[in-house]
């Protein structure tokens, strides 16, 4: 897609309006999350695509639901909690 240049001005906040015929060529919609870069004079925004969480773990629960297995919340974050502190140990390494 090329697109003539655009210039746009960063506001006291460190916000940078993203023109509009940018946003709806990329179908930018507010909220659109994005991963940003530098190196140099360069800034590049990446958009960041999320995986829907909830669809994910519906479909675990439905999953353990038809093996007839059972797993409690507390057991969950007891999990969770483990897992985050393995990666924090490993990080410090």
């Amino acid at each position: 897609m090329a697109q003539e240049p655009e210039v746009t001005t960063i506001s006291e906040k460190g916000q940078v309006v993203i023109p509009q015929s940018l946003r709806k060529a990329l179908k930018i919609k507010p909220g659109t999350k994005f991963v940003v870069f530098g190196r140099g004079d360069t800034v590049i925004m990446k958009r960041l695509e999320l995986p829907d969480l909830r669809k994910e773990w519906d479909e675990i629960f439905k999953m353990m639901d038809e093996k007839g297995l059972k797993i409690s919340e507390k057991e969950i974050q007891e999990e969770i909690d483990s897992a985050r502190k393995e990666r924090r140990s490993k990080s410090k390494r």
